[in-house]
């Protein structure tokens, strides 16, 4: 069962004047279609412990696979109290060094990018030239109540380092299985972060795909730019999630001007929703065309973001500078940025003693083996300078 959305569906299609009616279709029918696609259910494994074929092939086709309930109540809870404590700590308001307690804001003396503000209900990367310009198209931007705030937390990056329950996630050894699966045992870290869409509040993100640096690249196939995996707190509806365009990672770059164009408005006919409860978890590939529009409705969403790459597509390969500065990938750079890992699953192992730990092949191999203390979580302060952007 999923949360019933209708006076959410209702509130979003009232914004948008004249094409309400068609506004309210396309929620109802695109939540329709995502729910009768095969690409949902429990996490599986096959008789030698790899992840099931069904799911590999649903993923392939698809380019986004949902894992219901793959964090446990225990996990969201964690995930929960996390959030309201990193809230506690943000900014007063954007750009001030001091919480509502006075205490030095979250980040206030991060070198890294970590908290991002958005004007309510803007779309503030579409059109633009941030991101090396991947967000072609302006989206439709809802007028805010008067009541509304100059600017809303929008995201937060580096998250891991503030989080001991994002760092917890980050090494679920189902999941890490399942980046195996797809970017071989030596896969390789890419950015973490916390997607924050606020009722009412969240900025949209326009239609992009992500990725860079291998578009032109000869040998690239769908896999080239990895994956994001985003669990859901809160979960995901029509109106405050995300919306995909299944199989669109398989047809090389997009150009989302003609795309629009064609199809008469933002509300590109192929696309569907991601519909998820509390705790499902959405393996994601970053070469899928996909998008979220501005939260006019009444639930907040908060999706923790985090993605993996094949090695091969990073190894002494110049990044594409878009969530830390270029950088030419090497050996070194790849193992200390990896180091992640191993501590997230030191991390998890002491929360969760009795599920059985991933084992990361590269660090069994370096026989690198970590037993979790409180004080490794600080040595990844700005540890996503290092991010391996592609």
């Amino acid at each position: 069962m999923f949360q019933d959305i209708s006076d959410s569906i209702e509130a979003c299609a009232a914004f948008y004047g004249d094409d309400a009616d068609a506004v309210r279709r396309y929620l109802i029918q695109g939540q329709q279609r995502a729910l009768a696609l095969p690409n949902r259910g429990p996490i599986r494994f096959d008789k030698d412990g790899a992840i099931h074929g069904d799911i590999l092939k649903a993923y392939g086709t698809h380019g986004f696979y949902i894992f219901e309930q793959a964090l446990s109540e225990a996990e969201v809870k964690d995930l929960e109290n996390d959030l309201e404590r990193l809230r506690e700590n943000f900014p007063t308001e954007m750009g001030a060094p001091t919480d509502a307690q006075g205490r030095p804001a979250l980040g206030a003396d991060n070198k890294a990018m970590t908290l991002q503000w958005a004007k309510p209900l803007s779309d503030p990367l579409g059109g633009t030239a941030i991101a090396n310009g991947r967000h072609q198209v302006k989206l439709f931007e809802p007028q805010p109540g008067d009541d509304a705030p100059q600017a809303t937390p929008f995201y937060l990056a580096g998250s891991l380092q503030f989080s001991l329950a994002c760092l917890r996630a980050y090494g679920h050894p189902g999941l890490l299985k399942m980046a195996e699966a797809i970017n071989g045992e030596d896969f390789t870290p890419f950015h973490e972060g916390l997607f924050i869409k606020y009722a009412g509040l969240g900025a949209a993100v326009s239609w992009h795909q992500d990725g860079d640096t291998h578009w032109d690249n000869p040998d690239s196939d769908e896999d080239s730019h990895g994956f994001n995996f985003m669990g859901q707190v809160y979960g995901s509806t029509a109106v405050n999630g995300v919306w995909v365009v299944p199989g669109s990672h398989k047809r090389g770059r997009l150009d989302i001007v003609k795309m629009v164009a064609e199809a008469g408005s933002e509300r590109l006919p192929d696309a569907v929703p991601i519909i998820c409860n509390p705790g499902d978890v959405v393996i994601n590939n970053r070469q899928l065309l996909h998008g979220s529009f501005a939260n006019t409705g009444f639930e907040t969403r908060v999706t923790v973001n985090f993605g993996f790459h094949r090695r091969a597509s990073v190894l002494n390969v110049l990044g594409a500078g878009i969530h830390a500065d270029a950088a030419t990938f090497d050996e070194d750079f790849i193992a200390e940025r990896s180091r992640v890992i191993g501590m997230a699953i030191a991390a998890r192992q002491q929360r969760f003693p009795d599920e059985v730990p991933y084992n990361y092949a590269p660090d069994a191999k370096a026989q690198n083996s970590l037993v979790w203390s409180d004080d490794m979580q600080a040595s990844l302060k700005d540890y996503n300078l290092m991010d391996l952007s592609i």
